[in-house]
C-alpha cells in the first residue's frame, strides 16, 4: 500500500490549497529523489476513486513503462495509451501515456486531471493542449522548473521541501564535490546561448585521460575500489573515447547514445542496476538525465559544460543523490566547470527551494576567474572547500592564512588572523545535533557513544540530555555528519 512521507503529504496539501485558491495549473517542485512519482500516483489513485478520469504524461516510452510498473506494485488498475502496449486499456480511469501519444491523439475526452512529468521540458503541443482545455486541472512535476515560458502555463508553484531539508533528514545523500581539471571552453562557439556540442565534444576528448585517472584515484582513495559511476559526457565521440580509455585502464564502462537501439540501452541499464553488475559505469549525454533512478550509484562525473542550462546541471546532480544503505555521501567529480559556474544558484535552490517561475533563471553565466577557481578548491586533493572553514573535509589540509605586519608611529604591531568566534548555538540545535548523531551512528552500525565525545569536542561541554534512541525527529543535520566525517579523516591520518 502506498504511504506518503510527511513532506510528501505537505506537498499534497499545498496543491489542494492552490486549487482551492483558484489556480488551475500548478507546478510542484520537489528535489530529484524526493518521490514526485509517489505523489503523482497518490493523485492518480485519489482522482480515480472519485470516478474521474486522470492521465499522466511522460516524455519517453521507457518512463511510461517504469510508471506503469510502479502502479502495478501498488496494485492500482490503469491503462497505458501506446500502440501495441500490453496494458492498453482505454476504459480505465487512470491512463499513462507519452507526450507523443497525446500529440497523435489530439484530444482526451472526459479528463479531469492531467499530471505532467519533467514539466520543465513541456512540449509545445502539450502547452497548447492545456490552453485549449480550460476544464482540465493540471499539475506539472519538476526538480528544475527554470525553463523560459513556464510562467505562462502555471500560475502557482508549490515548494514545501528543500534539498537541504531532505539531506538533513536522510532522504537524500549529501554531495562531496571535487573540482577537477576542466574542459577549456575559452572562445568556443555558442548556439542559442549554449556552447556548441560539437566544440564541447572536441575539447572534451582532449582531457579524457585526466577524467579517467581522476576517477581511478578518487574511487580507490574513498571507497577502496571501483564503485558504480555515471558520466555525463559532452557528445557521442567524447563518450566513445571515454569508454575506450576506461577499458584501457581495466574498467568496464558502457557508452549509451541516440545511435544505439532501445533494446541495447534497456539491457545495459538493467545489467547496471544489478547489485553485482559487471558494468562499472554508464556514459551518456542526456539519456541518464531523466528517469534514471538508481540509488546505488556512488559517483557522478560532470564532463559536459553548460553556460546557461542550470536545469540540466540540477538534474545531473540529482542522479547521484538518492540515498542508499552503503552511501554516506555522493561523490561529484566536476570536469565541466558547471559546479562553480552555477554555485550561487545551486546554493540558493539547495536551501530555499523555488517560490516563483522566473524567465531570467537560465541566462549565460559569467565565468569564475582562475583566481576564484583556485580559491574554491583544496590545492592538495581538489575537494570543494567547506563553507566557513580552513580545513579540507576530505584530506584534512589546513589552509594557510598569512599574517600582516603594520607600522604605527614608531611602534610595530603584528596583526594575526583573529580566532574565529564560537558560534552561539541554541539549546534546541545542540540537542538535535546530539540526538540526531546518535541515530546516525546507530543506523550505520557504529558506536553511538562517539556522539558524546564529539559533542564535547565541538561545543566544549558535555551534553545535558539523555540518549534517545529511535527518535527520528532528531536526525543529524549536515553539520553533524560532516563533523563526524572530519573526525574520521583525522583519526585515520593519525593512525597511519
Amino acid at each position: 500500500m502506498l504511504q506518503l512521507r510527511d513532506y510528501q503529504e505537505l506537498s499534497m496539501d499545498g496543491l489542494r490549497e492552490g486549487f482551492a485558491a483558484g489556480h488551475r495549473c500548478q507546478m510542484l517542485y520537489l528535489p530529484t529523489g524526493g518521490g514526485k512519482t509517489e505523489i503523482a500516483i497518490s493523485m492518480l489513485a485519489a482522482t480515480a476513486e472519485k470516478d474521474n478520469r486522470v492521465a499522466m504524461i511522460l516524455d519517453r516510452r521507457v518512463l511510461c513503462d517504469q510508471t506503469s510498473t510502479r502502479l502495478e506494485k501498488y496494485k492500482i488498475e490503469h491503462g497505458v495509451l501506446m500502440a501495441g502496449h500490453y496494458r492498453y486499456r482505454p476504459a480505465e480511469k487512470i491512463q499513462i501515456c507519452s507526450a507523443q501519444t497525446l500529440e497523435k491523439r489530439g484530444s482526451f475526452p472526459g479528463l479531469k486531471l492531467l499530471i505532467i512529468d519533467e514539466a520543465h521540458s513541456t512540449r509545445a503541443f502539450v502547452a497548447e493542449f492545456i490552453k485549449n482545455n480550460p476544464q482540465i486541472k493540471v499539475v506539472g512535476l519538476s526538480a528544475s522548473p527554470f525553463t523560459k515560458g513556464l510562467g505562462s502555463i502555471y500560475t502557482n508553484v508549490v515548494s514545501r521541501s528543500t534539498t537541504r531539508e531532505l539531506v538533513d533528514a536522510g532522504s537524500l545523500s549529501p554531495l562531496r564535490v571535487f573540482i577537477a581539471k576542466e574542459i577549456d571552453m575559452t572562445g568556443a562557439k555558442k548556439i542559442a546561448g549554449e556552447w556548441s556540442q560539437k566544440e564541447a565534444t572536441e575539447r572534451g576528448v582532449k582531457i579524457t585521460g585526466d577524467i579517467v585517472s581522476e576517477w581511478v584515484k578518487k574511487t580507490h582513495e574513498i571507497f577502496g575500489g571501483a564503485k558504480k559511476t555515471i558520466v555525463f559526457c559532452a557528445g557521442v565521440a567524447h563518450g566513445i573515447d571515454l569508454q575506450q580509455k576506461f577499458s584501457n585502464a581495466g574498467y568496464n564502462f558502457v557508452c549509451l547514445s541516440y545511435k544505439d537501439d532501445d533494446e541495447f540501452k534497456k539491457e545495459a541499464i538493467e545489467e547496471f542496476s544489478k547489485p553485482d553488475s559487471e558494468i562499472h559505469g554508464l556514459i551518456a549525454t542526456d539519456i541518464l538525465t531523466k528517469g534514471f533512478d538508481q540509488a546505488d550509484v556512488m559517483i557522478g562525473i560532470s564532463a559536459r559544460p553548460f553556460t546557461k542550462s542550470f536545469s540540466s546541471h540540477v538534474q545531473q546532480l540529482g542522479r547521484v543523490m538518492r540515498p542508499h544503505v552503503e552511501k554516506e555521501s555522493a561523490i561529484w567529480l566536476d570536469h565541466s566547470g558547471n559546479y562553480l559556474r552555477f554555485k550561487d544558484q545551486w546554493d540558493a535552490l539547495y536551501s530555499g527551494g523555488v517560490d516563483h517561475l522566473d524567465d531570467d533563471t537560465e541566462k549565460p553565466k559569467p565565468e569564475p576567474s582562475d583566481k576564484e577557481k583556485e580559491a574554491a578548491k583544496c590545492p592538495k586533493c581538489g575537494s570543494l572547500w567547506p563553507f566557513n572553514s580552513d580545513i579540507c573535509s576530505h584530506c584534512g589540509m589546513v589552509r594557510e592564512r598569512k599574517n600582516s605586519v603594520v607600522a604605527v608611529a614608531g611602534e610595530m604591531l603584528e596583526l594575526t588572523v583573529q580566532a574565529e568566534k564560537k558560534e552561539k548555538y541554541s539549546s534546541e540545535f545542540k540537542e538535535q545535533w546530539y540526538q540526531g548523531l546518535i541515530d546516525h551512528l546507530a543506523e550505520n552500525n557504529k558506536n553511538e557513544n562517539r556522539a558524546y565525545h564529539l559533542y564535547i569536542e565541538k561545543f566544549g561541554i558535555a551534553p545535558a540530555w539523555k540518549k534517545i534512541r529511535g527518535d527520528y525527529s532528531c536526525i543529524a543535520g549536515l553539520d553533524a555528519i560532516r563533523y563526524l566525517q572530519r573526525a574520521n579523516i583525522a583519526y585515520a591520518k593519525a593512525k597511519k
